[in-house]
Protein backbone atom coordinates (compact mmCIF):
# COMPACT_ATOMS: atom_id res chain seq x y z
CA UNK A 1 0.00 0.00 0.00
CA UNK A 2 1.37 3.36 -1.00
CA UNK A 3 1.52 6.03 1.68
CA UNK A 4 1.77 9.80 1.05
CA UNK A 5 5.17 11.25 1.68
CA UNK A 6 5.07 13.46 4.76
CA UNK A 7 7.83 15.97 5.53
CA UNK A 8 9.72 15.33 8.71
CA UNK A 9 8.61 17.67 11.49
CA UNK A 10 11.02 20.48 12.23
CA UNK A 11 12.80 20.31 15.55
CA UNK A 12 10.86 22.15 18.25
CA UNK A 13 13.58 24.76 18.63
CA UNK A 14 13.53 25.55 14.88
CA UNK A 15 9.74 25.74 14.75
CA UNK A 16 9.59 27.98 17.79
CA UNK A 17 12.29 30.31 16.43
CA UNK A 18 10.41 30.63 13.13
CA UNK A 19 7.21 31.41 15.00
CA UNK A 20 9.05 34.00 17.08
CA UNK A 21 10.36 35.69 13.92
CA UNK A 22 6.87 35.75 12.39
CA UNK A 23 5.52 37.17 15.62
CA UNK A 24 8.11 39.97 15.64
CA UNK A 25 7.53 40.76 11.96
CA UNK A 26 3.79 41.11 12.63
CA UNK A 27 4.52 44.04 15.01
CA UNK A 28 2.10 42.77 17.66
CA UNK A 29 0.31 45.06 20.08
CA UNK A 30 -1.65 44.22 23.22
CA UNK A 31 -5.11 45.66 23.76
CA UNK A 32 -7.53 45.94 26.68
CA UNK A 33 -11.28 46.57 26.59
CA UNK A 34 -13.75 48.17 29.01
CA UNK A 35 -17.50 48.59 28.91
CA UNK A 36 -18.54 52.24 29.08
CA UNK A 37 -20.50 52.92 32.29
CA UNK A 38 -22.82 55.47 30.67
CA UNK A 39 -23.58 54.30 27.14
CA UNK A 40 -23.76 51.27 24.86
CA UNK A 41 -20.07 51.31 24.00
CA UNK A 42 -17.02 49.12 24.44
CA UNK A 43 -13.66 50.92 24.58
CA UNK A 44 -10.64 49.03 23.23
CA UNK A 45 -7.25 50.61 24.02
CA UNK A 46 -3.80 49.89 22.58
CA UNK A 47 -1.87 48.99 25.73
CA UNK A 48 1.41 48.63 23.85
CA UNK A 49 1.31 52.18 22.53
CA UNK A 50 -0.09 53.85 25.64
CA UNK A 51 2.53 52.28 27.92
CA UNK A 52 5.34 53.11 25.50
CA UNK A 53 7.93 55.89 25.69
CA UNK A 54 6.59 57.70 22.61
CA UNK A 55 6.39 61.49 22.80
CA UNK A 56 6.16 64.25 20.20
CA UNK A 57 9.69 65.51 19.55
CA UNK A 58 8.78 68.66 17.66
CA UNK A 59 11.61 71.12 18.27
CA UNK A 60 13.78 68.38 19.74
CA UNK A 61 15.12 66.72 16.62
CA UNK A 62 11.94 65.99 14.64
CA UNK A 63 13.12 65.85 11.00
CA UNK A 64 9.67 66.55 9.54
CA UNK A 65 7.66 64.29 7.25
CA UNK A 66 9.11 65.44 3.92
CA UNK A 67 11.46 63.23 1.94
CA UNK A 68 14.51 65.22 2.99
CA UNK A 69 15.13 65.21 6.74
CA UNK A 70 15.35 68.82 7.96
CA UNK A 71 15.09 69.22 11.74
CA UNK A 72 16.56 72.73 11.46
CA UNK A 73 13.40 73.91 9.64
CA UNK A 74 11.20 72.96 12.64
CA UNK A 75 8.24 72.12 10.38
CA UNK A 76 7.34 68.77 11.97
CA UNK A 77 4.15 67.32 10.49
CA UNK A 78 2.77 70.74 9.47
CA UNK A 79 3.96 70.63 5.84
CA UNK A 80 0.54 70.18 4.25
CA UNK A 81 -1.73 72.29 6.43
CA UNK A 82 -4.49 70.98 8.70
CA UNK A 83 -7.68 69.42 7.34
CA UNK A 84 -10.81 70.52 9.19
CA UNK A 85 -12.97 67.68 10.49
CA UNK A 86 -16.24 69.58 10.08
CA UNK A 87 -18.10 72.83 10.66
CA UNK A 88 -17.40 72.91 14.40
CA UNK A 89 -13.66 72.50 13.83
CA UNK A 90 -13.68 75.22 11.16
CA UNK A 91 -15.57 77.59 13.46
CA UNK A 92 -13.11 76.96 16.27
CA UNK A 93 -10.11 77.74 14.07
CA UNK A 94 -11.72 80.97 12.87
CA UNK A 95 -12.54 81.98 16.47
CA UNK A 96 -9.07 81.44 17.86
CA UNK A 97 -7.27 82.80 14.79
CA UNK A 98 -8.99 86.12 15.47
CA UNK A 99 -7.55 86.07 19.00
CA UNK A 100 -3.93 85.74 17.83
CA UNK A 101 -1.89 88.92 18.04
CA UNK A 102 0.94 90.12 15.81
CA UNK A 103 3.44 89.09 18.49
CA UNK A 104 2.00 85.57 18.71
CA UNK A 105 1.56 84.83 15.02
CA UNK A 106 4.27 85.37 12.44
CA UNK A 107 1.96 85.24 9.39
CA UNK A 108 -0.93 87.31 10.70
CA UNK A 109 -0.13 90.17 8.31
CA UNK A 110 0.04 87.71 5.43
CA UNK A 111 -3.46 86.45 6.28
CA UNK A 112 -4.91 89.95 6.56
CA UNK A 113 -3.72 90.80 3.06
CA UNK A 114 -6.45 88.47 1.79
CA UNK A 115 -9.07 90.78 3.31
CA UNK A 116 -9.85 88.92 6.52
CA UNK A 117 -8.39 86.27 8.80
CA UNK A 118 -10.72 83.47 7.56
CA UNK A 119 -10.08 84.28 3.89
CA UNK A 120 -6.36 84.39 4.48
CA UNK A 121 -6.06 81.18 6.45
CA UNK A 122 -8.61 78.62 5.20
CA UNK A 123 -8.88 77.28 1.65
CA UNK A 124 -10.49 74.35 -0.18
CA UNK A 125 -8.27 71.41 -1.02
CA UNK A 126 -8.36 71.00 -4.81
CA UNK A 127 -8.32 67.20 -4.66
CA UNK A 128 -10.69 66.46 -1.78
CA UNK A 129 -12.76 69.60 -1.40
CA UNK A 130 -11.91 69.64 2.32
CA UNK A 131 -11.37 72.91 4.15
CA UNK A 132 -7.67 73.14 5.08
CA UNK A 133 -5.34 75.72 6.54
CA UNK A 134 -3.39 77.63 3.90
CA UNK A 135 0.21 76.59 3.23
CA UNK A 136 2.72 79.46 3.22
CA UNK A 137 6.47 79.07 2.69
CA UNK A 138 6.21 75.30 2.77
CA UNK A 139 4.05 74.80 5.87
CA UNK A 140 0.81 75.68 7.64
CA UNK A 141 0.20 79.43 7.90
CA UNK A 142 -0.21 79.09 11.67
CA UNK A 143 3.30 77.66 12.11
CA UNK A 144 5.83 80.19 13.37
CA UNK A 145 9.29 79.48 11.93
CA UNK A 146 12.85 79.57 13.28
CA UNK A 147 13.97 83.16 13.75
CA UNK A 148 10.55 84.36 14.89
CA UNK A 149 10.74 86.39 18.12
CA UNK A 150 8.44 83.99 19.98
CA UNK A 151 10.28 80.93 18.71
CA UNK A 152 9.17 78.28 16.22
CA UNK A 153 5.98 76.33 16.76
CA UNK A 154 2.23 76.39 16.33
CA UNK A 155 0.84 79.88 17.03
CA UNK A 156 -2.30 78.32 18.53
CA UNK A 157 -0.24 76.12 20.84
CA UNK A 158 1.95 78.96 22.03
CA UNK A 159 -0.96 81.37 22.55
CA UNK A 160 -2.97 78.77 24.46
CA UNK A 161 -0.09 78.23 26.87
CA UNK A 162 0.24 81.98 27.36
CA UNK A 163 -3.48 82.11 28.20
CA UNK A 164 -3.19 79.19 30.63
CA UNK A 165 -5.33 76.93 28.43
CA UNK A 166 -4.83 73.40 27.16
CA UNK A 167 -3.42 73.75 23.62
CA UNK A 168 -6.00 71.30 22.29
CA UNK A 169 -8.76 73.80 23.05
CA UNK A 170 -7.27 76.22 20.47
CA UNK A 171 -5.82 73.92 17.80
CA UNK A 172 -7.48 72.19 14.83
CA UNK A 173 -8.60 68.70 15.85
CA UNK A 174 -6.15 66.80 13.68
CA UNK A 175 -3.24 68.79 15.13
CA UNK A 176 -3.79 67.63 18.70
CA UNK A 177 -5.12 64.17 17.89
CA UNK A 178 -2.20 62.91 15.80
CA UNK A 179 -0.72 60.39 16.49
CA UNK A 180 -3.75 59.23 18.51
CA UNK A 181 -6.56 57.62 16.56
CA UNK A 182 -10.10 56.61 17.44
CA UNK A 183 -12.24 54.39 15.23
CA UNK A 184 -15.94 53.83 16.01
CA UNK A 185 -17.65 50.70 14.66
CA UNK A 186 -21.41 50.36 15.15
CA UNK A 187 -22.54 46.75 15.53
CA UNK A 188 -25.83 45.36 14.15
CA UNK A 189 -27.39 45.77 17.61
CA UNK A 190 -26.28 49.45 17.68
CA UNK A 191 -23.59 48.74 20.28
CA UNK A 192 -20.50 50.81 19.45
CA UNK A 193 -16.97 49.42 19.48
CA UNK A 194 -14.41 52.23 19.84
CA UNK A 195 -10.75 51.42 19.12
CA UNK A 196 -8.19 53.91 20.44
CA UNK A 197 -4.55 53.57 19.46
CA UNK A 198 -1.75 55.05 17.39
CA UNK A 199 -2.00 56.81 14.03
CA UNK A 200 0.23 55.12 11.48
CA UNK A 201 1.18 55.94 7.90
CA UNK A 202 -1.59 53.73 6.54
CA UNK A 203 -4.24 55.82 8.26
CA UNK A 204 -3.38 58.77 5.99
CA UNK A 205 -4.25 56.72 2.90
CA UNK A 206 -1.96 56.71 -0.12
CA UNK A 207 -0.34 59.98 0.90
CA UNK A 208 1.11 58.44 4.05
CA UNK A 209 3.51 56.34 2.01
CA UNK A 210 5.11 59.52 0.69
CA UNK A 211 6.23 60.66 4.14
CA UNK A 212 9.97 60.48 4.57
CA UNK A 213 9.61 59.96 8.33
CA UNK A 214 6.73 59.16 10.68
CA UNK A 215 7.08 59.35 14.44
CA UNK A 216 5.28 56.14 15.49
CA UNK A 217 7.81 54.17 13.40
CA UNK A 218 11.06 55.75 14.54
CA UNK A 219 13.13 55.13 17.67
CA UNK A 220 13.97 58.84 18.12
CA UNK A 221 10.38 59.46 19.23
CA UNK A 222 10.45 56.73 21.89
CA UNK A 223 12.59 58.30 24.59
CA UNK A 224 10.13 59.69 27.14
CA UNK A 225 10.63 58.65 30.78
CA UNK A 226 6.84 58.91 31.22
CA UNK A 227 4.38 56.63 29.40
CA UNK A 228 1.98 58.03 26.81
CA UNK A 229 -1.17 57.54 28.89
CA UNK A 230 0.19 59.86 31.59
CA UNK A 231 1.82 62.68 29.61
CA UNK A 232 -1.11 62.84 27.17
CA UNK A 233 -3.95 62.68 29.69
CA UNK A 234 -5.75 65.78 28.35
CA UNK A 235 -5.73 64.50 24.77
CA UNK A 236 -7.00 61.05 25.75
CA UNK A 237 -9.83 62.48 27.84
CA UNK A 238 -10.88 64.73 24.95
CA UNK A 239 -10.64 61.86 22.48
CA UNK A 240 -12.69 59.47 24.65
CA UNK A 241 -14.27 60.59 27.94
CA UNK A 242 -13.16 61.20 31.51
CA UNK A 243 -14.71 57.92 32.65
CA UNK A 244 -13.02 55.93 29.88
CA UNK A 245 -9.66 57.52 30.60
CA UNK A 246 -9.95 56.85 34.33
CA UNK A 247 -10.64 53.16 33.67
CA UNK A 248 -7.63 52.96 31.35
CA UNK A 249 -5.33 54.83 33.75
CA UNK A 250 -6.40 52.72 36.74
CA UNK A 251 -5.66 49.53 34.82
CA UNK A 252 -2.31 50.72 33.47
CA UNK A 253 -1.24 52.20 36.81
CA UNK A 254 -1.79 48.76 38.32
CA UNK A 255 0.53 47.00 35.89
CA UNK A 256 3.15 49.66 35.19
CA UNK A 257 3.19 51.85 38.32
CA UNK A 258 3.50 54.83 35.97
CA UNK A 259 6.62 53.59 34.19
CA UNK A 260 7.09 52.96 30.47
CA UNK A 261 6.71 49.30 29.55
CA UNK A 262 10.42 48.65 28.96
CA UNK A 263 11.29 49.96 32.45
CA UNK A 264 8.90 47.74 34.39
CA UNK A 265 10.33 44.44 35.66
CA UNK A 266 8.50 41.28 34.65
CA UNK A 267 6.99 38.85 37.18
CA UNK A 268 10.41 37.23 37.64
CA UNK A 269 12.50 40.36 37.14
CA UNK A 270 12.57 39.77 33.40
CA UNK A 271 11.94 41.99 30.38
CA UNK A 272 9.77 42.55 28.36
CA UNK A 273 7.89 44.23 31.09
CA UNK A 274 5.04 43.29 33.33
CA UNK A 275 3.85 43.96 36.84
CA UNK A 276 6.24 43.03 39.60
CA UNK A 277 3.11 41.88 41.45
CA UNK A 278 2.57 39.06 39.00
CA UNK A 279 0.39 40.91 36.47
CA UNK A 280 0.40 40.45 32.69
CA UNK A 281 3.65 40.65 30.79
CA UNK A 282 3.76 43.75 28.58
CA UNK A 283 5.13 43.83 25.07
CA UNK A 284 7.51 46.71 24.41
CA UNK A 285 6.48 48.77 21.40
CA UNK A 286 7.61 47.22 18.06
CA UNK A 287 9.85 50.23 17.37
CA UNK A 288 11.71 49.60 20.63
CA UNK A 289 11.94 45.87 19.95
CA UNK A 290 13.36 46.66 16.50
CA UNK A 291 15.87 49.04 18.05
CA UNK A 292 16.95 46.44 20.52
Amino acid sequence: MLEPVRPSPAPASTASSKAARRFAQAKPHQWVSFEDPDEERTWVFDVTFFTSAWKCIYGAGCPGIDEERAPEKAIGCCSHGAHMTGKADTSKVKKYAEKLSDSQWQYRGHALRAGSIPKGTLVKDEDTGDTVTRVVDGACIFLNRPGWAGGPGCAFHQAALEAGDEPLTWKPEVCWQVPFRREDHTQPDDHVLSLVGQWDRMHWGEGGHDFGWWCTEEAEAFASPVPVYLHSKAELIELTSKAAYEMLAAYLDGITEGKVATDVPGPNGSTPAGSEHGGPTLLPHPVVRKKG
